[in-house]
C-alpha cells in the first residue's frame, strides 16, 4: 500500500482541525483528515453559534478575546462576506434569582464595556413576549454576535488548500503505528504518516488517542438538541437578541426569520451520530411556552450535536506529555467556534516550536492550563 506523507497529519476537519491546519499550512505541509464525506458533519455543523467574550472559563474567554480581530478583520480573500452579524445577548432572571442575574452581570462586565442591567419594565418593553411574573431584570450583553460558522470553517480549508495542503474526507482512523520517529495512520482508502499527529477528533479524541495509546484526557461528549420553529404571525423577531433565563432552562435565538430554542441540556452521550431526543424538545417547548407567551405547535427542523468537555471545562491542546509527536487539540465545548481563530494559531506555533503570538498573554491566556499534561499523575 502506498503511502501519502506530510509534516502534520491533523485528525478532523471540524472548526478545531480545520484552524490548526490553516495556521500551519502557511509554513508546512499538512494532511487533513475528515472521517465523514464532508467537513463540520458533527459538532462544527451543527451549531448555533455566538460569540460572547463572556461564554466559558478563562482560558477560552482569553482565546475568544484574542480571536476578534481575526473576526473582525479576516485575511484578504478568507471569506465574502463579514463573519459577525450584530445580536446581543439577553439573560433575565425571575423572583428569587436576584443574586445570580447579579453574578452573571458581575461576569460579563469583566470581559466587556457594552453591557446594560434592565430593570422588570425596560425588560418587558424589550422583550415583550416574556411572562412578567418571571422577570424581575435582566443583562444585555450588547457585543454579542452571530457567528458565520460555514464561512469561517470554508475559510479555513479553502486556506489549507491554497497553501498547499490536503484534507481527505471518508478517512476514519483505523490505526495508527509510531516507528523510527514518523507516524503512520491507516485509514480505510489508505495510509498517511507524517512526524507529528494532531488529535482533533472532537468527540471522538479520546478514541483516537488510544488508536496511538495515549492516556485518555477523560473527554465526555455531550448532547445538546436544538429546534426551528415559527415566530408568531406578523411579529418581526430579526432585531431579537438570543435570550435566556439565568438558570438557562432555554435560549431563543431568531434564525433566518424563524426561531431556534434548544433546552440548554448537556447529556453525556458516546461519540455517534447524535440525533435530538423527543423528551428534550418537550423539555424545551414546555420551558419556552412557561416563561414567554409564545406558542409552538410543531418545530420544522430539530437536531442535536455533541459538545465534549474535560473535568474542568478548559480546551485540550498540548503536546502528549508521554507520546512522541503527538498533539491535542480537543475538548472545545460549546466554544470551539468562538476561541478557534485564536487557538489555531497558538496550537500552529506549539507544533512548530515557535512563541506564542504576544496578544494571547495581554488576553490572559496562560498555555499550561490547557496543557494535557494537567491530566497526568
Amino acid at each position: 500500500m502506498s503511502h501519502q506523507t506530510a509534516d502534520f497529519i491533523v485528525i478532523g476537519a471540524g472548526i478545531g482541525g480545520a484552524s490548526t491546519a490553516y495556521w500551519l499550512s502557511r509554513q508546512a505541509r499538512v494532511l487533513v483528515l475528515e472521517r465523514e464525506a464532508q467537513p463540520g458533519y458533527h459538532s462544527t455543523g451543527r451549531s448555533a453559534a455566538l460569540f460572547m467574550e463572556s461564554y466559558g472559563p478563562a482560558q477560552v474567554r482569553a482565546l475568544s478575546r484574542a480571536s476578534i480581530d481575526f473576526f473582525n478583520a479576516p485575511p484578504a480573500g478568507f471569506c465574502e462576506h463579514p463573519l459577525l452579524a450584530p445580536r446581543g445577548a439577553f439573560m433575565f432572571a425571575g423572583p428569587g434569582q436576584e443574586d445570580e442575574l447579579a453574578a452573571h452581570e458581575a461576569a460579563v462586565r469583566g470581559t466587556s464595556s457594552r453591557v446594560e442591567r434592565l430593570d422588570a419594565r425596560q425588560a418587558l418593553a424589550f422583550l415583550p413576549v416574556l411572562r412578567p411574573e418571571h422577570v424581575i431584570g435582566g443583562v444585555l450583553e450588547k457585543d454579542a454576535a452571530d457567528i458565520d460558522v460555514d464561512a469561517l470553517l470554508q475559510g479555513f480549508l479553502r486556506g489549507v488548500r491554497r497553501n498547499g495542503s490536503g484534507v481527505v474526507c471518508d478517512a476514519a482512523v483505523t490505526g495508527m503505528r509510531h516507528a523510527d520517529g514518523v507516524w503512520t495512520v491507516s485509514t480505510p482508502n489508505g495510509s498517511y504518516r507524517a512526524p507529528v499527529v494532531v488529535n482533533a477528533a472532537g468527540a471522538w479524541a479520546d478514541a483516537v488517542g488510544g488508536l496511538a495509546g495515549a492516556a485518555p484526557v477523560g473527554l465526555v461528549p455531550k448532547r445538546r438538541s436544538a429546534f426551528i420553529f415559527a415566530p408568531p404571525e406578523g411579529m418581526a423577531v430579526a432585531h431579537w437578541p438570543l435570550f435566556l433565563d439565568v438558570r438557562q432552562s432555554f435560549y431563543i435565538k431568531p434564525d433566518a426569520g424563524m426561531l431556534l430554542g434548544s433546552p440548554c441540556n448537556a447529556d453525556p452521550a458516546p461519540p455517534h451520530d447524535v440525533q435530538a431526543e423527543e423528551l428534550d424538545i418537550a423539555i424545551a417547548i414546555d420551558n419556552i411556552e412557561r416563561f414567554t407567551t409564545l406558542r409552538i405547535r410543531r418545530p420544522s427542523h430539530v437536531w442535536a450535536g455533541l459538545r465534549s468537555f474535560v473535568a474542568d471545562g478548559e480546551l485540550v491542546g498540548g503536546h502528549d506529555p508521554a507520546l512522541p509527536g503527538f498533539f491535542w487539540a480537543a475538548a472545545q465545548g460549546g466554544y470551539g467556534i468562538q476561541s478557534a481563530p485564536a487557538a489555531g494559531r497558538y496550537f500552529a506555533s506549539a507544533l512548530l516550536g515557535e512563541a506564542p503570538d504576544p496578544q494571547l498573554a495581554a488576553a490572559g491566556f496562560d498555555p499550561a492550563q490547557i496543557s494535557p499534561a494537567r491530566f497526568q499523575p
